[in-house]
């Protein structure tokens, strides 16, 4: 599955089969709040959540990615990710794109 940013696929003719979107909302457990929450004392990245965040990006994209794959698309184009705080220790990770079939011939 060719997953783009852009709105256009270089050579190819699109058809566009509609919407399709991935989201994952992850927590850390408290234990690695409280690490992480002295980090931020101190500076510093946040490793565990950074692969938090890692992780929840892939799982998203995969559930996109699916849901086109269940529509017969080809690619996925204007790809766009969307990080939100749901509750003070949640994010949301949305990603959205427009599902398309690559048109015969062109």
């Amino acid at each position: 599955m060719k997953i783009v940013t852009t709105e256009n696929i270089l050579g190819k003719t699109l058809v566009h089969l509609g919407l399709v979107q991935g989201t994952v909302i992850k927590t850390r457990n408290m234990f690695v709040d409280i690490g992480q929450g002295f980090r931020m004392l101190w500076g510093g990245k946040m490793g565990g959540y950074t692969k938090m965040m890692e992780k929840s990006r892939t799982e998203a994209t995969e559930l996109m990615v699916k849901q086109a794959k269940s529509m017969g698309a080809d690619a996925i184009v204007t790809v766009r990710y969307s990080t939100s705080s749901v509750i003070q220790t949640a994010s949301e990770i949305l990603v959205y794109g427009t599902a398309v079939k690559f048109k015969k011939g062109k």
